[in-house]
């Protein structure tokens, strides 16, 4: 097993210490299924530290945009910077941690020759291309990849050093269960409402309802549907949750079998709309040669599987 304590690789002076990040962490389970759901970069939720916001930017298989590989990238990013003077500029004293699990210690990885690292409106993120080879977090005996689970963390010190116990848990699913929810629209020529709700339907343990707008919206309004996936859980999530869903919007063609949908990938939150102002076009959607629209009636279906959630820890 390599000896961490005694690498000083790139530049990147590394160190183990029995003492958790002070400002915040990252747990991840089912760690694999980031990659197998094609999630080549994460962003953690922002916090605070030294007076400013920051989030955490990791990226599972490599930075690809720096042509990394066989390596985890991880990087902190100032968050939230638009308040901030024309000029502003930070310097920051960062130190990222990696948890040991077999040892219930830390992988302390800083840089080892700039000693502060320097934030302004040209450069926002700063960290480690290769924070770690991908051989050695991926090795069971070195205690930083256990079943299927990792924490990551930081500590930030700008002029004053401050704890503000936060975190998150990133709960990736594996073999997430697709589920469907059928609605039918009657009178749809009639409707004369900005827009229209789906009953709140169940997927993966989140509630979600079909946001419909007859005349569009944005810039499909006077000529298309718009069609949105819209998370109904305002009510029940604590802040800073968001749910990592992949999911379909069918308009049915209840003649031929010939349906119409749209798919994505997407972070959803409660203050957050995902689809598509330019859906359907009016034509086609009301073509008689098509059976999207029968007897003044359409049927939408939504397909949601739910991929990962993130909740407060």
């Amino acid at each position: 097993m390599a000896n961490p304590a005694s690498d000083d690789l790139q530049g990147a002076k590394r160190t183990v210490s029995e003492a958790p990040p002070a400002q915040y962490v990252v747990k991840i389970q089912s760690y694999s299924s980031l990659s197998m759901n094609s999630v080549d970069k994460y962003e953690s939720g922002v916090f605070p530290a030294g007076g400013y916001k920051w989030k955490l930017v990791l990226y599972p298989n490599g930075n690809k945009s720096k042509n990394v590989k066989e390596h985890v990238s991880l990087y902190l990013s100032m968050a939230e910077t638009s308040s901030l003077p024309s000029g502003w500029e930070v310097h920051a004293l960062v130190k990222f941690f990696l948890l040991d699990q077999d040892k219930d210690s830390y992988l302390t990885i800083q840089d080892a020759v700039r000693k502060e690292w320097r934030f302004h409106g040209m450069k926002l993120e700063c960290g480690f291309d290769q924070f770690i080879p991908l051989k050695m977090f991926n090795n069971a005996q070195n205690g930083y990849l256990m079943d299927d689970t990792c924490v990551f963390g930081a500590e930030v010190f700008v002029t004053r050093e401050k704890s503000t116990g936060q975190g998150e848990n990133l709960s990736m699913i594996k073999d997430a269960i697709s589920q469907k929810h059928v609605w039918e629209v009657e009178n749809f020529l009639q409707m004369d409402e900005k827009f229209y709700d789906s009953k709140v339907f169940i997927a993966g343990n989140q509630k979600w309802k079909i946001r419909l707008y007859p005349d569009g919206s944005g810039i499909g309004l006077g000529g298309f549907v718009s069609l949105f996936l819209i998370s109904a859980n305002e009510d029940t999530d604590p802040p800073g949750t968001k749910v990592f869903t992949g999911f379909s919007l069918r308009i049915m063609d209840q003649l031929q079998g010939n349906n119409y949908f749209r798919n994505a990938n997407a972070w959803c939150s409660a203050s957050i709309n995902w689809g598509w102002d330019r859906f359907m076009s009016h034509a086609n959607l009301r073509s008689p040669n098509r059976g999207y629209l029968v007897r003044d009636t359409c049927v939408v279906e939504a397909e949601v599987t739910v991929l990962g959630v993130v909740n407060a820890l």
